[in-house]
């Protein structure tokens, strides 16, 4: 399976962030849409960052309750790997495992064009084998 096929089941939307906004602003659409991480854009297409409520607990600790004040940019992180429609799940299920983290923004030509999570990851990993296992079975019980 590949993130495409990911894509064409979960959609392409992707939740992001100013990297001006302030860190309240952030933790709402955190909370507001459900997910567990933001990408950081200025002009919705390129990736300056990224915000994860990981990165939120660990600049809670640092900084106290002041973070709430803070700009995502502060916070952020610069670092983001990315992947490309392309890819294989199993590729992803390594690096995001490896590297310790859940959200892999997805680019095309440098442009964002959706995120997969690890959940997105487990889910497809769940699919293929309830596929493998529904073939064996009818190959078994065959006449």
């Amino acid at each position: 399976m590949r993130v495409t096929d990911v894509l064409a089941h979960k959609g392409s939307a992707v939740t992001t962030v100013r990297p001006g906004a302030t860190m309240a602003e952030a933790i709402a659409l955190l909370t507001r849409h459900a997910v567990g991480a933001l990408v950081v854009t200025g002009d919705g297409h390129s990736i300056r960052g990224i915000i994860s409520e990981r990165d939120v607990v660990r600049a809670l600790h640092v900084h106290g309750s002041a973070l709430l004040g803070m700009t995502v940019a502060e916070i952020m992180t610069v670092s983001v790997t990315t992947c490309v429609p392309g890819d294989e799940i199993g590729s992803l299920a390594r690096t995001m495992t490896e590297l310790r983290f859940r959200h892999m923004p997805v680019v095309v030509d440098g442009v964002l064009a959706g995120i997969v999570t690890i959940g997105d990851v487990v889910k497809s990993r769940i699919d293929e084998l309830e596929t493998e296992h529904d073939q064996l079975v009818g190959y078994i019980s065959a006449p």
